[in-house]
């Protein structure tokens, strides 16, 4: 620092011992710093007032000599101070070179710069939320700091500016949301501790709405539930599960859909925590939002049936991801058969209350909308079944080998639920179906053959399934484009007088479409190729007729021929 330099209106004296390496000297150049602006403010003299703060930033906090920059930090609270509450009207210039000094190298001066900004806030308290990014960006930085002493007196700084946010009605949650939704993915435990307490103390509030913005920062707060510290997930367990009581009071402001695919991702966790956190939040989502999730339903699908073969060690994810099944299934409903996926008859009416959000209305266009009441205006929001993307998650995991039984009778559960609710349109998806269906027959599971023949049964019944042309009664396929399905031909010389009556068509037949004779012609082609599973499934495949009597009862007659025909079956 250049000793000739003009200070005034700070005497020299002062100068001298803001530059003093002992604290007390700079401490008596505090006094008298906070005398000289008392007088500058008694004569509203605010140009001196402004020369004194530049003075202590630009050539003391900000000099490259440590003792100077101690001095400029006192000064400057010592300014602070003296202002009282006018210090609003020189916040950003008694702050800017203070949050400066917040990453200074020695760790004794970082502390002098928390002790400088205590000071600083806790004189001007309201005044200071203009400037609270910067104040929150700088302290969690400070949170994570490797010294006690400046952790210790960080954290003095961070509950007097929590105190000033709870009692105070002007925060601008709209602004400081970006910055929070950047730095709650910060891997530092401090930095992690530092934002759930905020999130905590904002929760808090009544005047703050934080749940209008949780679409914003859910993601993180589930990353941070999977913090290898006990107290962090413990943290984050207590505002996730705040949160949640929110979402279940105030449903009607809430934004599922804005969420519903982060779940999807955490309820696919191998943290066990973060799993069954994400799948309870999942559960309440299906529950309280209803159809406004069905839209995601192949994500959620994806996440939740491999749950259902969880063993004991994981029951209660299991348990939760069964009940999220069950109810997702139950949103499907006749009424999105009616028409196509972008133009569905149903749309629903979202109420203020937790034991229902929807109700029924069906428009003259058979168009499907969620009506969402908000401030006394109504937006329309279609909801659409993305039934493609269903199917393709229960297919995918039928091919899967690896999936355990529940999982499977699951997915059998849901293609028999779909072909009784919207059987017009999954008939579109049956020809791709079929084949993994058959070779279902296979599983080794007695309950999931069950299943599966009762999803063949529903095909082989349903009047969605028939067509102009069935095919003819001898059982030959003249559908184009199922070589895999061909039925085989039969020569006369092969049909006695007998057989060939009884293989005449019947007033039952026209009950059955297409898709029965298929199944029962690649069935026997099956037992031809597949020696062990007719000799250990044969019998309880084809005795299993009360399983799929829809299909079968009014046509055992031509069942037999068929395989009396093949000569691998004699029914007993």
């Amino acid at each position: 620092m250049n000793p000739e330099k003009d200070f005034s209106p700070l005497a020299p004296s002062v100068v001298r011992a803001l530059n003093d390496k002992l604290y007390e000297k700079r401490k008596v150049a505090a006094l008298e710093i906070e005398k000289l602006v008392r007088e500058f403010v008694a004569q509203n003299n605010t140009a001196q007032i402004k020369h004194v703060i530049q003075i202590l930033s630009q050539e003391f906090a900000l000099s490259q000599h440590p003792h100077s920059r101690k001095g400029g930090l006192i000064g400057l609270a010592a300014c602070s101070i003296a202002l009282g509450k006018d210090s609003g009207l020189y916040l950003k210039e008694l702050i800017e070179p203070v949050l400066t000094c917040f990453n200074d190298a020695d760790s004794r001066l970082r502390y002098y710069a928390c002790e400088a900004l205590y000071n600083i806030v806790k004189v001007a308290r309201g005044s200071v939320l203009p400037h609270f990014n910067v104040l929150f960006d700088g302290l969690s930085k400070l949170a994570a700091d490797p010294d006690p002493n400046v952790k210790s007196g960080s954290e003095l700084l961070d509950r007097l500016l929590k105190d000033i946010v709870t009692e105070s009605n002007k925060f601008d949650l709209v602004g400081f949301i970006p910055l929070l939704r950047e730095r709650i993915y910060s891997n530092n435990q401090y930095a992690r501790q530092f934002i759930i307490s905020w999130i905590l103390v904002l929760e808090s509030v009544p005047d703050i709405n934080l749940l209008d913005y949780l679409p914003e920062i859910l993601d993180g707060l589930f990353q941070i539930l999977g913090d290898n510290s006990k107290e962090i997930r413990k943290m984050c367990e207590v505002a996730l599960g705040e949160f949640l009581k929110e979402i279940k009071k105030n449903p009607s402001s809430v934004k599922f859909a804005e969420m519903a695919n982060i779940l999807v991702i955490h309820c696919q966790a191998s943290d066990d925590l973060i799993q069954l956190t994400a799948m309870c939040w999942m559960r309440e989502f299906i529950q309280l939002a209803g159809r406004v999730m069905l839209p995601y339903s192949s994500g959620i699908l994806t996440a939740v049936l491999p749950c259902l073969s969880y063993d004991d060690r994981k029951k209660s994810i299991k348990e939760v991801a069964n009940v999220c099944n069950q109810s997702l299934m139950k949103l499907v409903i006749p009424e999105d058969d009616e028409t196509d996926e972008g133009k569905q008859s149903l749309s629903l009416q979202m109420e203020p209350k937790q034991e229902s959000l929807s109700q029924q209305e069906v428009t003259s266009s058979g168009e499907s909308f969620f009506i969402l009441a908000l401030s006394g205006r109504t937006e329309r929001v279609p909801v659409t079944l993305n039934l493609d993307g269903i199917v393709q998650v229960l297919d995918c995991h039928l091919h899967d080998t690896a999936i355990g039984m529940m999982t499977r009778i699951a997915v059998l559960k849901w293609l028999y639920h779909l072909y009784i609710k919207t059987p017009r349109k999954m008939f579109r998806h049956t020809d791709s179906l079929f084949p993994i269906l058959l070779r279902t027959l296979s599983d080794e599971s007695d309950e999931v053959i069950l299943k599966d023949l009762e999803v063949l049964a529903e095909i082989a019944s349903s009047p969605a399934g028939q067509t102009e042309d069935q095919g003819p009664c001898d059982g030959s396929d003249t559908r184009s484009g199922q070589s895999e399905l061909h039925v085989p031909v039969v020569k006369a010389s092969q049909l006695s007088s007998s057989g060939m009556k009884g293989m005449e068509c019947s007033p039952s037949t026209p009950t059955m479409n297409s898709y029965f004779y298929k199944f029962m012609i690649n069935l026997l082609k099956r037992f031809s190729s597949e020696r062990k599973l007719l000799e250990t499934r044969g019998a309880f495949i084809i005795r299993s007729e009360h399983h799929i009597s829809l299909c079968l009862s009014q046509t055992t007659a031509y069942a037999k021929k068929i395989f009396l025909l093949g000569g691998m079956w004699h029914f007993s």
